[in-house]
């Protein structure tokens, strides 16, 4: 059994955010740092997977200081997410309710930005379940924590005092990162993931939250 699970967010707790309303934050994001005609193509270099060097790279091309750049583009990304929940277009998956059920304490570990996850755990009166919560904090250096890093995943950990831990993602990144902090794996099967082939193998595929009472234990 496991002292601790923490789970990803997007993809797992809450639905994935369209890459068109990312692609439509990021745009506004030029706009609003005085670029009003941007390459589509820098747009979307922009609007998801961001490293620092492509940051750096599409800023000098636009003269934009890319620490400034960064925090727009994070913030206006924030608000889309945001605005999505209201609207009901960003919504909890039905299974949320089994991690009452789960003998284990619970953590979050996002690549979202932790303005972004704090509101959806809120808004979704998810946020009370869960005893440590990390997204990025909105700065350049924080994507180069992001998974597969172990950076936000260790921090989680610590603060739940875990000695034996299982992540919960939907993502490569995450099994990845799960194996760096040296912890155990589940590959959760979200429709979007059902014909996903795997280049890693994890600890667990799950088909949703239910098959972790068999795995970690019920309260």
């Amino acid at each position: 059994m496991y002292d601790a699970v923490v789970f990803d967010n997007d993809g797992v707790l809450v639905g994935r955010t369209p890459f068109d309303t990312l692609r439509e934050a990021a745009w506004n994001a030029f706009e609003s740092v005085g670029v009003e005609d941007p390459d589509l193509a820098h747009v979307d270099d922009l609007a998801i997977g961001v490293t620092p060097a492509t940051l750096t790279d599409v800023c000098e091309r636009y003269d934009v200081d890319p620490a400034e750049f960064w925090r727009v583009r994070d913030r206006t990304a924030s608000d889309a997410q945001i605005d999505d929940a209201r609207a009901g277009r960003k919504t909890p998956y039905e299974d949320v309710g089994v991690l009452d059920d789960l003998d284990a304490s619970l953590g979050v570990v996002s690549s979202n930005q932790q303005a972004t996850v704090e509101f959806l755990l809120d808004h979704f009166d998810l946020g009370e379940r869960f005893e440590a919560v990390y997204g990025r904090e909105p700065s350049i250096v924080s994507l180069s924590r992001k998974k597969p890093s172990p950076y936000y995943l260790q921090r989680a950990l610590e603060d739940l005092e875990a000695e034996t831990a299982l992540f919960v993602g939907d993502n490569e990144s995450d099994l990845e990162a799960a194996d760096n902090a040296g912890i155990d794996s589940a590959f959760i099967r979200r429709p979007h993931r059902r014909e996903f082939e795997l280049s890693r193998t994890p600890t667990y595929e799950i088909d949703d939250l239910h098959d972790l009472v068999s795995i970690c234990g019920r309260r």
